[in-house]
Parts: C-alpha cells; sequence; structure tokens
C-alpha cells in the first residue's frame, strides 16, 4: 500500500434514504441503509482517486460499526487511526425534495462520532501532506473543543496542509454566536476551507461571499473555495487570484456525498500536483486554481448522477472529463 498522503478526521455514519423502487405496504416507507458522514464520503473519494488516505473515526463495536468499518477498508482506507467505541453508530434520516437536493434529521449527538477524547486523536501526523476534517465532528461536544485543540497543533507544527469543510446543519445550531465563534477558530487553523453558499448564509446572513472568503484569508487561509450547487463554484486565494467553474448538465439521482465528492478531487489534484504542503498551497497560481476546481466541480457533478455518497474512481473521473467538462465562468 502507498504511504498515506491525506489523514481524514471525522464521522462515519448510516444515512437512510429513501427507498423509491420498493413496494412497500400501504401506510409504511422502506429505507436503504448508506454509508455516510462527510469526512468518510471525503475518505474513500480520495481513495478512489489514488490518493494513500487514513482515516480517524469512532466506531460502533456492534450494530452497524463493523459494516461502517468495512465499507472504508473495502475501498483502500487505512483504518489503524481509528478507535472502537462503546457508543452506538449515528443514524441520519434523508429527505430528498423534487430535484434530488438531500436533507437530513441526525440522531445524536450521544452516538459515537462526536465522544472524542484528546488521547484518541494521532499525534501531530508528520507523515501526511494534509489533515481534512469538519462537517458534525466540528459541531457537538465534546469532541468538537478537541478537534479544534488538535487542528491548532496541526497548524502550529507546520508540516501538514489543513483541510475544512464545516459542513453546516442550520437545524443543529443552537447558539448562533457560539458555532460562529468556534468556527472562526477552526477556519483560522486551516490552509484551504471549502463551504457552500448555503452555509455562508447559515453563519453569515446577509454578508456577501467575498466579504466572508476575504476575512478567512486574513485570518490565515490560503484558498477558499465556495460552492454553489447547480451553479459549480469559484475559489479565492490568498494571492488575489480566483477561479470559477460551472458544471456540465447531468440527470440529478440526489444531492448526496456531491460536497465530498468536490474536496476530496480537489485534494487529489493538489496531491497529484506534488502541492499538497502549506508551501504548496500558498503557492498555488491561477492555472493551478483552474484545474483543480475543474475536477472538483465534475466530481460532484459525478457523484449527482448515482444514488447516495458514491464517487467516482480516478478512471471514472477522467472519461467524464473528456465527455462532459466543467466551463470555465
Amino acid at each position: 500500500m502507498a504511504p498515506e498522503l491525506v489523514l481524514v478526521v471525522g464521522e462515519c455514519l448510516v444515512d437512510l434514504a429513501p427507498d423509491d423502487a420498493s413496494r412497500p405496504p400501504a401506510g409504511s416507507r422502506r429505507y436503504s441503509a448508506l454509508p455516510g458522514g462527510g469526512p468518510a464520503n471525503a475518505a474513500v473519494g480520495l481513495a478512489r482517486l489514488g490518493v494513500g488516505t487514513g482515516f480517524a473515526g469512532r466506531f460502533a463495536v456492534e450494530g452497524f460499526g463493523p459494516w461502517l468499518r468495512e465499507h472504508l477498508s473495502s475501498n483502500g482506507v487505512d483504518l489503524s487511526f481509528s478507535v472502537e467505541a462503546t457508543e452506538p453508530a449515528t443514524l441520519a434520516v434523508v429527505v430528498l425534495d423534487g430535484a434530488g437536493r438531500a436533507s437530513y434529521t441526525f440522531y445524536g449527538p450521544e452516538t459515537a462520532d462526536w465522544q472524542w477524547s484528546a488521547g484518541e486523536l494521532p499525534a501531530v501526523p508528520g507523515r501526511f501532506g494534509a489533515v481534512h476534517t469538519g462537517s458534525l465532528v466540528a459541531t457537538f461536544e465534546p469532541g468538537a473543543s478537541v478537534l479544534a485543540a488538535w487542528l491548532e497543533s496541526v497548524r502550529s507544527a507546520g508540516e501538514a496542509v489543513v483541510s475544512l469543510d464545516p459542513n453546516v446543519r442550520r437545524g443543529l445550531i443552537s447558539d448562533p454566536s457560539a458555532y460562529r465563534e468556534r468556527l472562526e477558530r477552526l477556519t483560522s487553523c486551516a490552509h484551504i476551507v471549502k463551504a457552500s453558499d448555503e452555509d455562508l448564509a447559515a453563519v453569515y446572513p446577509g454578508e456577501e461571499v467575498e466579504a466572508v472568503a476575504g476575512a478567512w484569508l486574513s485570518g490565515g487561509a490560503a484558498l477558499v473555495v465556495v460552492t454553489e450547487g447547480e451553479c459549480g463554484a469559484t475559489a479565492f486565494h490568498a494571492s488575489g487570484e480566483r477561479s470559477g467553474w460551472a458544471p456540465p448538465e447531468v440527470e440529478v439521482a440526489d444531492t448526496i456525498g456531491a460536497g465530498d465528492a468536490f474536496s476530496a478531487a480537489l485534494l487529489a489534484r493538489f496531491a497529484s500536483e506534488g502541492a499538497l504542503s502549506p508551501a504548496g498551497i500558498f503557492d498555488l497560481g491561477k492555472d493551478d486554481l483552474d484545474l483543480a476546481l475543474r475536477q472538483a466541480v465534475a466530481a460532484s457533478a459525478f457523484t449527482c448522477t448515482r444514488p447516495g455518497a458514491d464517487p467516482p474512481t480516478l478512471g471514472e473521473l477522467n472519461e467524464f472529463l473528456r465527455f462532459a467538462p466543467p466551463t470555465l465562468r
């Protein structure tokens, strides 16, 4: 196995998605259990794109836990950084609207994913080029504060890129001011911040995207990428360079895991170019941004064509880029 280039930290949970292909008895509805969780989806996406990937998660020893472990392991993700947990796995019930856009109801936070203690996280990982995290592990205590302190130590060590996808769930934020303060602590640790326009609207209502991106860059980030669903994405770099791409038209099955596939493809592109280091991310030029964002937008669009979080392999992504490439905007 190739040495790991990216360590992903966060949740691996169960998505209960509506099974519209089934014929349930009258008055009932069937759901399919799918592996999910933003960080876990990103880890699978990285591994499928040929990037050596480790995953630090908390897996239930019973119930869904062994199955979730097998999903990651079978996709080539190294789980030696993960821990066994006595708490049960987290469940997320998925609702799809008419356009296939997903929303979620989570059953936690007393579940395994959020109970991190400082001793369970790995030592500052000098063997990795990057650490990627975010989503609900950065929301629920006690793990959120433990993760924030750990990321500060990673950033201070200066050896690995810190990549953050907050993946904001508005319905889980009981104190918007406290969440915003926590998020800004995390963005100050990150070299790369990827967020959706919906994330920004939830945390910074009424503020312009460019203003939020500029504040994060001033706070220490080298690259901020804002995704805009079917409109594509825009990248803002500390050098002042920008890039924007729109996805091709696709038939959408659902949007589950699309943002996670985006993050995976972005990091994979930097890894393939030897730019996955703090200095490399700060030194990115316009061409580097264009190629990375093009690949990430394509991976996200491809993932929308298949049910559940099912990101492309490298071969599938390259084929998709040949026949349905994003367009520069």
